[in-house]
């Protein structure tokens, strides 16, 4: 996969992953994927319900650990 972006949103509480997210694909062109990694828990239903909302996919996202891996795809 071809990652064009990365965000390292880990120790980060709601709703800064969201927030750091949001921008970060503001600067994405339609079809890059913005890799995200958190660690609040929340961010795994969080991130999944916002991609859906604005028209993102998620294309993969994995737990190791305690840290949570989303590869986001801009609609």
């Amino acid at each position: 996969m071809n990652v064009t972006k990365q965000l390292d949103a880990k120790g980060l509480a709601c709703p800064m992953p969201i927030v750091r997210t949001k921008k970060a694909m503001n600067e994405l062109q339609t079809g890059e994927v913005l890799e995200v990694i958190a660690t609040d828990k929340g961010a795994k239903s969080d991130l999944t319900a916002w991609a859906k909302s604005m028209g993102h996919t998620i294309v993969k996202a994995e737990e190791t650990d305690d840290v949570l891996s989303f590869w986001i795809q801009k609609g």
